[in-house]
Order: C-alpha cells, then sequence, then structure tokens
C-alpha cells in the first residue's frame, strides 16, 4: 500500500512540475496581450475556479478560519502581492522570449530559499550549502561584469518566490486555501484594473474568442498544478519532491532553446553551469544531512 501512495506521489510529481515546466508553450499564445493584464485575469478566473474547486472538496472552514483574523491577514497579503509580481514578470519574461532568465530565476529559488533562511530566521546551514549559495552569487555576478546587465528578470523571479516561501511558512494553510484567499484578497484591484482597461477601450477580453478562453482558461491553468503537487507532497518525502522540483526550470530551459531558439551565449551558459553546480552541492548537502539523522 506504501509503494502504491508512492508512485501516486511520484505520478503528481512529475505532472505538476512538467506543467510548469511547460507554462513558456501556454503564455506564448497571449502574444498581444500585456502581461499585467493576464496577470489580472488570472487572479479573477484563480479565484473563480478555486472557489468551485474548494465547494467540491468541501474544504470551505480553513477560508473561512482565515478570513476571521484579519489581524492575521498581513502575511497572506505579503504572499498576495509577491505571487502576483511573480506572475507578473514570469509571462512578461515569456511574452519578450526571455524565458532562459526566467528558468536561471527558477534553478536559483532553492538557494534563495537556503540565503533567507540563514539570514532572516537564522537558520544554521552546513559548509557545503553555504558554498552552494557563495557560488549561486558569483554566477549572478558573473552576468553582471561580463554581459554589463543586470539579470533583473532572474533575480526578480528567485527572490519573489523565495521570500513567498519564507513568508508563506507563517500562513496556517494548505496550499490550495492558501492560493484562494491570496487571489481573493487581490481581486478587487484586479476587477478595478479590468474595470478600468475596459472603460478605456484597451481590454483584450471578447475582442478575440481565442484570447478571451485563454484567458479564462488561466484559472484552471493555474490550480490543476497545484493540486497535483499538494498530492505529491501528502505522499511523498520532502527530499523527494526537492528533487523533482528541478524538472520544471530544466523543461524551460529546453523550450527556450528548442523553441524559441533564444540565443545561448558562452557567459550565459557559464553562469548556467555554475548555478547547476551549486546546486549539485545543495542537493547532496541535504541528502547526506538527511541519511545521518535517519536510524541506523
Amino acid at each position: 500500500m506504501a509503494a502504491q501512495e508512492t508512485r501516486k506521489g511520484v505520478f503528481y510529481g512529475l505532472f505538476a512540475y512538467t506543467m510548469w515546466g511547460c507554462f513558456p508553450l501556454y503564455f506564448a499564445l497571449f502574444e498581444g496581450v500585456p502581461a499585467w493584464e493576464v496577470v489580472v485575469h488570472r487572479v479573477i478566473w484563480s479565484c473563480v475556479f478555486l472557489a468551485v474547486i474548494i465547494t467540491f472538496l468541501q474544504r470551505w472552514q480553513p477560508v473561512r478560519t482565515a478570513l476571521a483574523q484579519p489581524a492575521k491577514l498581513g502575511f497572506v497579503l505579503g504572499c498576495a502581492v509577491l505571487i502576483a509580481v511573480n506572475w507578473g514578470v514570469y509571462i512578461y519574461a515569456v511574452e519578450s522570449r526571455q524565458v532562459l532568465q526566467a528558468s536561471l530565476g527558477y534553478f536559483l529559488t532553492p538557494l534563495v530559499n537556503v540565503g533567507l533562511g540563514m539570514l532572516v530566521l537564522k537558520e544554521s546551514i552546513s559548509r557545503l550549502q553555504i558554498v552552494a549559495v557563495a557560488l549561486a552569487t558569483i554566477a549572478i555576478l558573473y552576468q553582471l561584469l561580463l554581459l554589463g546587465v543586470v539579470p533583473w528578470i532572474t533575480l526578480v523571479l528567485a527572490f519573489s518566490f523565495g521570500t513567498y516561501g519564507l513568508l508563506r511558512k507563517q500562513v496556517a494553510l494548505d496550499g490550495l486555501s492558501g492560493l484562494f484567499v491570496e487571489t481573493l484578497l487581490l481581486l478587487p484591484v484586479a476587477i478595478l484594473a479590468l474595470a478600468f482597461v475596459s472603460y478605456a477601450g484597451a481590454s483584450h477580453f471578447s475582442e478575440d474568442a481565442a484570447i478571451t478562453l485563454l484567458l479564462i482558461s488561466s484559472g484552471a491553468v493555474t490550480a490543476i498544478p497545484l493540486l497535483a503537487f499538494a498530492g505529491a507532497a501528502r505522499r511523498l518525502r520532502l527530499s523527494t519532491v526537492g528533487f523533482l522540483m528541478y524538472i520544471n526550470p530544466t523543461i524551460q530551459f529546453l523550450i527556450a532553446l528548442v523553441v524559441f531558439s533564444e540565443p545561448l551565449s558562452i557567459e550565459k551558459l557559464t553562469s548556467f553551469i555554475m548555478i547547476w553546480v551549486a546546486l549539485g552541492i545543495y542537493s547532496w548537502s541535504a541528502w547526506t544531512g538527511r541519511a545521518r539523522t535517519l536510524p541506523s
């Protein structure tokens, strides 16, 4: 029975991370629609879709409990703002064909999590993890010095999602309920933004049937991998989930090269290799640390 549940967990994890990895193919279909407008619709339709799912699963109690304590919603609001920023920058990266920088951001995220845990939560980390974070920092500085530009897409994606994870630790909500409350807090702003752009005659909604369906589908596309991830997280060890996480940016990296034909200079490739080595060091450290804590 345990083996069967583990297989299910691996399937759910593969499905979630593969779907997230293929997001560039999906958001590339919104060509001509500004990233911020896509985010507005993603918030609205995610909220609608999640409300339906929560009703179907009869999971309203955690939501009601959270909303009944407005004084504790500060962290949730912070999470909401960070996830909106992350969505917007990511969609912009896809629309402007900078998916390589986006994939690097998600490769970098675990190391940002380690750094934030050390600096903010005062968590103790191993020497190998310190080496991994230092190597990742050198990789970003390498891009800055040799290419002469700040890889802002990489940094914003990594730090917005890393900080999101940091704040999320302070919120006693599961992934599904948490994302619903986050989108619910953003909903008034999203509706106002939609009303404004519609009044100005600049809305792309209902302008074209295909775009309209894509905008509506963004709610399901946001929620479905989250539900699969939740199924994986319940059935798998954290180390296994962490290993599967690298599937997402790897697929994005390949899509950037093969589908979008983005140029990969020697400088960028060197930066990627440094990040990959840092992730290898981090993963080895996490795995050996876990092995030492297991009973003999």
